[in-house]
């Protein structure tokens, strides 16, 4: 992991752990892959510290790399809706005190669920109190359940609760509920589950320039999975070039006009924006679906489409009352 990103983190305090845990200290404990971070997360995240505030205790978020979806059946995994390093950027806007990060392989998934309350929560992390969601599973063949720590708990001397599921609108709110808003286009939602606009964020890379040919030059963000839980064309804004968000266009797919079989891009086209920024860390934010992307007979239609998005991007954000006044260079 990049090791200027980890020194943010520490300056925020935020300890990250691997392999093995090994703790000095009692701590509170929120077990998860918190993938999307969603309301659901952030209210177990908001109780895990104050209950560890009240029992003057650190706090500790355990959770898992790869998601055991993707190790088990990588073909059938959800879409990601997090990376790692936006995790733990979340968990670190949540004032928690220390991350770690189980790696999740053959002798992990083998370890029974005693063994993981043992090595890992008593030992590992002196577990003092520990928070799970009312449906967790853990241990080889998920054998494990909440039942099974809270009579451990009480036995070895940790105290165990468990969290109930957030609704919005009589919907539990969960990751799957957030992938298939996001799948069906359905972004206003999807942004109400998340508390939040939904977000991809890399690195600028390089790309082969042709939106800068057409009079359209793009921001290429490096997307660290090949299956984002959406695609299309979208009104967005980017952050993490100075103070401001700049507002653009953007598009999410496989650019079927000019690709055969192409790989999963994200090109931003920013408004009154013309900077060098390649190799800079930013985040899209996605704020509004304008369509589906579509595969065009030639460039020139290619071009009208654009203009047209360009066009209704710029009335989202007027209407909304979202777009400001940058005054910089094309990316």
């Amino acid at each position: 992991m990049d090791p200027s990103f980890l020194n943010k983190l520490e300056s925020k305090l935020m300890q990250i752990s691997h392999g093995i845990p090994h703790s000095t200290q009692p701590l509170a404990v929120t077990i998860g892959n918190f993938d999307g971070v969603h309301l659901g997360h952030q209210a177990m995240l908001q109780r895990l510290k104050q209950t560890a505030d009240t029992l003057g205790i650190a706090t500790c978020v355990l959770t898992f790399e790869p998601h055991p979806r993707e190790f088990f059946t990588p073909e059938q995994a959800p879409a990601r809706l997090t990376s790692l390093r936006e995790k733990l950027e979340y968990f670190a806007g949540f004032g928690i005190d220390r991350v770690h990060i189980c790696r999740f392989n053959r002798p992990f998934s083998q370890l029974s669920a005693p063994d993981f309350i043992e090595r890992i929560l008593r030992h590992g992390l002196q577990t003092k109190w520990l928070l799970v969601g009312d449906d967790f599973r853990f241990g080889a063949k998920r054998t494990g359940d909440f039942s099974l720590l809270r009579q451990t708990g009480t036995e070895q001397g940790f105290e165990v609760a468990a969290m109930e599921s957030v609704t919005l609108d009589g919907l539990r709110v969960s990751s799957t509920a957030v992938r298939e808003a996001l799948a069906a286009g359905k972004l206003a939602f999807a942004n109400r589950l998340l508390g939040r606009p939904y977000s991809i964020s890399g690195r600028v890379v390089h790309g082969d320039k042709l939106g800068k040919k057409i009079g359209f030059p793009t921001a290429n963000i490096q997307i660290k999975h090949n299956k984002p839980p959406l695609s299309g064309i979208f009104a967005v804004e980017l952050s993490g070039i100075g103070d401001a968000k700049l507002p653009g266009v953007a598009s999410l797919g496989v650019r079927p006009t000019v690709k055969e079989n192409g790989r999963m891009v994200l090109e931003a086209h920013l408004f009154d924006f013309d900077q060098r920024i390649y190799g800079q860390h930013v985040r899209v934010d996605f704020l509004h679906k304008l369509r589906d992307e579509e595969k065009y007979t030639d460039l020139d239609t290619l071009i009208r489409q654009i203009e047209l998005d360009v066009e209704n991007t710029h009335e989202f954000f007027r209407r909304n009352g979202a777009e400001t006044d940058v005054k910089a260079k094309d990316a």
